[in-house]
């Protein structure tokens, strides 16, 4: 097959970014050029998310408009991934009769050779494999490279706890841990290509080690990859409270590169809530495991997910999830009204509650979660903090950006030889989305981690 330019647009989390970068790598390798427009491909490749409605309405939306594309240049092909394509396999063709190619969460490593098939045949097809081989699943990932300062390291797919709402289960596979010795051999490449963060991804990290069994837990991967030189800091997401253990919350008293941020869903403030949710917890664990955490690394930050309108939720209910909120002050929150998923359990239930209500709730929620993200953030100015630089600042003005180790954005004046090093900062301003801040006279300035950097000291 001739080279082809491609473009590549990913909706959804942070596991859906990083298979697209590993997607683009790939597709590089075959032989293949990423561009930066739609409208110079062959290729469009849509990598997408199911785990709230709106996220699928913005996927047919944007298939509408590369279908005008294509109806000016037929030999373009459209190629969609992801949770969604895992979901609708060929009915997706239905919807979207233009699509040439739907490959599924455990066929992406297959890509380049089914996109090779539908351009020399023609046909239309659907890859959409049920289970992940492991073997399989390390072939794919050992392709990720460093294109920047941070990376995110996929430790996990899949999850086992079928909460009653959620998709996911049904679209990324029972729980799958990849064997330690490749995580770590995979965060010693990225290191050695400049990286100096990494953030561990997985549908529940807690969960690590687990299946297949003999592995080694999440606390001892963390704490073996903290021993790898050159790697500043360690970040993972998700975390769900159910499995939340005391060695995970004491490496965040122990272990210097881990940074003191974690983010906790919540989903709701209420008990019976949490029970029809499935969650497995109740309120009362999930604050003492926030005492824990703060105990543990005072500094650390906190941030939640949280769902209104969940069928049954009455406003003694909702309310209780605004008391939460008050106790525990998050720094930042994901809010979400609930929709239904079909095929999971939320989407039988009886009582949904209704649009206007939920619209009403959420507004609420959100206005009181921006107090506390702005009060948390203000608390900040006047205070150093180590900022690792990860380029130029959107704002511009000879800006740099980074972030905190609490995982805060912070914008500053700075040299542009700074991106991949720690540099203190003091904070001088705080809003709801970023920090601003100044360099000392003499900054402090840590070494370049990157191959062939050397260390810059006080100037």
């Amino acid at each position: 097959m001739d080279s082809l330019r491609f473009y590549v647009q990913t909706f959804g989390c942070q596991m859906n970014d990083h298979d697209s970068g590993v997607l683009a790598r790939l597709l590089e390798e075959a032989g293949h050029l990423e561009v930066a427009r739609p409208d110079e491909a062959d290729l469009i490749v849509v990598n997408t998310c199911a785990i709230r409605e709106k996220a699928e309405q913005k996927l047919f939306s944007q298939l509408g408009r590369y279908r005008l594309l294509k109806d000016r240049r037929p030999d373009l092909t459209i190629a969609v991934g992801g949770c969604v394509a895992q979901d609708a396999g060929r009915r997706l063709f239905r919807r979207a009769p233009y699509v040439d190619l739907v490959f599924g969460t455990h066929a992406l490593q297959d890509v380049p050779d089914l996109v090779a098939r539908v351009r020399r045949t023609g046909r239309r097809i659907a890859a959409t494999p049920e289970e992940q081989d492991p073997e399989r699943l390390e072939a794919f990932y050992a392709h990720h490279r460093a294109r920047a300062v941070t990376a995110y390291v996929t430790v996990m797919q899949g999850c086992d706890n079928y909460c009653a709402y959620c998709i996911v289960p049904y679209v990324r596979g029972r729980e799958l841990s990849r064997p330690a010795d490749e995580v770590v051999a995979e965060v010693e490449r990225l290191v050695a290509q400049g990286v100096a963060e990494v953030s561990l991804l997985g549908q529940n990290v807690n969960s690590y080690g687990l299946k297949p069994r003999g592995e080694t837990d999440f606390p001892a991967l963390v704490r073996r990859l903290a021993r790898i030189p050159g790697l500043l800091r360690i970040r993972f997401t998700t975390s769900h409270p159910k499995d939340l253990s005391d060695d995970l919350i004491r490496c965040f008293g122990e272990v210097p590169a881990l940074m003191p941020h974690i983010h906790l869903p919540l989903q709701s403030g209420s008990d019976r809530v949490l029970e029809a949710m499935r969650r497995r917890y109740t309120v009362g664990r999930y604050l003492s495991l926030v005492e824990r955490l703060r105990q543990a690394r005072p500094e650390i930050a906190i941030t939640s997910d949280m769902i209104v309108g969940f069928p049954g939720e009455t406003e003694e209910d909702f309310r209780a999830t605004l008391e939460v909120m008050e106790r525990v002050r998050f720094d930042g929150l994901f809010s979400f009204k609930f929709s239904p998923r079909p095929g999971t359990l939320a989407a039988r239930l009886p009582e949904p509650v209704p649009e206007p209500v939920k619209e009403e709730r959420l507004a609420r929620l959100q206005a009181l979660q921006q107090a506390h993200t702005l009060e948390r953030n203000q608390a900040l100015v006047g205070v150093v903090r180590p900022v690792l630089v990860e380029g130029p600042s959107k704002a511009g003005g000879g800006q740099v950006s980074g972030r905190t180790p609490e995982n805060k954005i912070v914008n500053f004046p700075g040299d542009p030889a700074w991106v991949g090093r720690e540099v203190d900062v003091r904070i001088t301003a705080a809003a709801v989305n970023s920090l601003r801040g100044e360099v000392p006279a003499a900054p402090s300035v840590g070494p370049d981690h990157r191959p062939g950097g050397v260390a810059c000291t006080f100037r």
